[in-house]
């Protein structure tokens, strides 16, 4: 097993069964000129930890952002803005101001149903082109991106593309044109649909009345788009589970329209986020924002630190991995479709199954290398014998590939997190049963210090697959 660790050359828990294969993740994909808040975390770090299972596992990988950057919010963010709002206090506030009018707009048109018309005839003038429309339109979503890219920079997350539902709306005649010459529409009180009933499920909408598009026609000219460009042999789409369904119409749809590769769009579902068993919605402000969350999570770290260790030099940037990695872990270690409550005090807790007790038992492995040095060869462990707390570890070390290949199988982060956590605890009662510098024969020491290296290249290879910082 140590051998299989320390001597691969490539990764140790890595293959190449996706090599020469390229898989594209739709993931993250916020409502433009909305905060990201805490419902945002899930579809954001499932998402990228599957793209790094695969790309771990040789496929070649694409993030995509598909960003919510089109539709009736925009009429609604344009009249409040035209209404309530000034340049300067949007250059000011930013994303903050942006949502402070979003919410004054459902305020006033429970008074005023008059608003919800204006609206729709401001998106209508977008969507028609309107010079001044677009001006506004473009400036909410270079601000909201600004504030995105602040929060991915702490997750360490970078995108391939941007390209949101907006950069659709050209692509979509072409295939409701596919879809009347296969005689797949049919009029529905005024909407053209598609009968799904033969499949056991409700009409797939394609058109409303006024011939406005919807989700489906923006998420099939999509993945057209990105077969013709990428030539994908998987697309994983992450979103709540909630959308079920949307993706089995859809994908259903791309089938009846005869594009054969209908069998290589996967939609991965996970549950809802609550804090503390509340609800989250944009519209009543009921959000905990993700940028808050990581603050107060990194403000307890900063506080631990000046408590117990001042001297250290790099405090800001390990108060950063060490907050954000709680957060992070606390979410991953849940197996995905179930719902979350999000208790703040135990996410941020530092003790048992935590990020913050993974990065210090990886931490801990590297302070023993630099004591006793690496490299111990094989060759200088003969006649050590193993105690049972080196073979358990050993035992856990073994299993990597193999939990690796049911994550990926299964598209579940969590079996990684729980890998991690197995690998901690059967390493910290070797370290407090198994001397290791003061070993009782150099043999012993040696193959001590071969474990300890194996379990840093582990540890750091398996907390990487989950988006932490080591």
């Amino acid at each position: 097993v140590i051998a299989r660790t320390l001597h691969a050359d490539v990764p140790y828990g890595s293959s190449a069964d996706g090599a020469g294969k390229t898989a594209l993740f739709d993931y993250s994909s916020p409502n433009v000129a909305k905060p990201f808040h805490i419902g945002h975390l899930g579809t954001t770090v499932i998402g990228h930890s599957l793209k790094k299972l695969h790309a771990f596992a040789g496929w070649h990988c694409i993030g995509i952002n598909h960003l919510g950057d089109w539709g009736t919010q925009f009429g609604k963010l344009i009249v409040a803005y035209r209404k309530w709002g000034s340049r300067e206090a949007v250059e000011k506030g930013e994303i903050d101001e942006l949502v402070a009018l979003y919410v004054r707009f459902h305020a006033e048109a429970e008074k005023d149903h008059t608003l919800e018309d204006e609206a729709r005839a401001e998106f209508t003038k977008l969507e028609h082109g309107d010079a001044e429309n677009l001006a506004l339109w473009k400036w909410f979503i270079e601000i909201s991106l600004r504030e995105y890219k602040k929060t991915y920079a702490l997750l360490g997350i970078e995108f391939d593309s941007y390209n949101g539902e907006s950069f659709y709306t050209d692509k979509m005649p072409r295939q409701v044109e596919i879809l009347r010459e296969k005689n797949l529409l049919t009029l529905d009180d005024g909407a053209s649909i598609v009968d799904l009933s033969k499949y056991n499920m409700p009409p797939c909408l394609i058109l409303k009345r006024d011939g406005s598009t919807l989700y489906p026609t923006r998420d099939i000219a999509a993945a057209v788009y990105r077969m013709d460009t990428y030539h994908f042999d998987k697309c994983v789409y992450v979103t709540s589970a909630g959308q079920s369904l949307h993706f089995a119409q859809w994908f259903k749809v791309v089938e009846l329209m005869g594009y054969d590769w209908y069998d290589k769009l996967v939609h991965v579902p996970y549950g809802t986020v609550s804090i503390n068993g509340e609800k989250l919605a944009t519209r009543t402000g009921n959000v905990i924002l993700l940028r808050d969350l990581f603050s107060m999570a990194i403000e307890k770290v900063t506080a631990l630190i000046e408590q117990k260790n001042q001297k250290l030099e790099n405090k800001d940037e390990v108060a950063e991995a060490v907050g954000v990695g709680a957060i992070v872990y606390y979410y991953l270690s849940n197996s995905r479709i179930k719902d979350i409550s999000f208790m703040l005090e135990d996410a941020l807790s530092f003790d048992g199954n935590t990020g913050p007790y993974a990065q210090y038992t990886y931490a801990r492995t590297c302070s023993i290398l630099e004591k006793t040095g690496r490299g111990a060869s094989a060759e200088e462990c003969r006649g050590a014998v193993l105690s049972e707390p080196e073979r358990a570890l050993l035992r856990t070390l073994s299993m990597f590939p193999e939990r690796v290949s049911l994550a990926l199988g299964e598209y579940e982060p969590s079996i990684v997190t729980r890998y991690i956590y197995e690998v901690c605890s059967d390493f910290n009662k070797f370290y407090h049963e198994c001397p290791i510098a003061n070993a009782e024969t150099e043999a012993l020491r040696a193959l001590r210090i071969r474990i300890t290296e194996a379990v840093n290249d582990v540890l750091g290879n398996a907390l990487h697959l989950i988006c932490m910082r080591t």
